[in-house]
């Protein structure tokens, strides 16, 4: 279960950038298909929105992972 747990927390360090990368170009992306003017400032809006909540949940992944695979959720309490 160990290993699993290494394993996994690999998973999370590399999720948490490559998430960070796919939401930044979809954003570049949807905001380059907007209409100008207010449709391309709400759509703007709405996507720093997005990434300013999803930035810090995807630092903790990385440092969720970093913990995982050095080991530190190897000795868990039973109760």
């Amino acid at each position: 279960m160990n290993a699993l747990k290494k394993a996994l927390g690999l998973v999370w360090i590399v999720l948490g950038p490559a998430s960070i990368i796919f939401m930044f170009m979809q954003a570049f992306e949807k905001i380059g298909l907007a209409e100008e003017g207010v449709h391309k400032t709400n759509t703007a809006l709405q996507w720093g929105i997005i990434l300013f909540i999803f930035i810090p949940i995807s630092a903790g992944l990385v440092i969720f992972g970093y913990y995982a695979w050095k080991g530190e959720y190897d000795n868990l309490p039973e109760d």
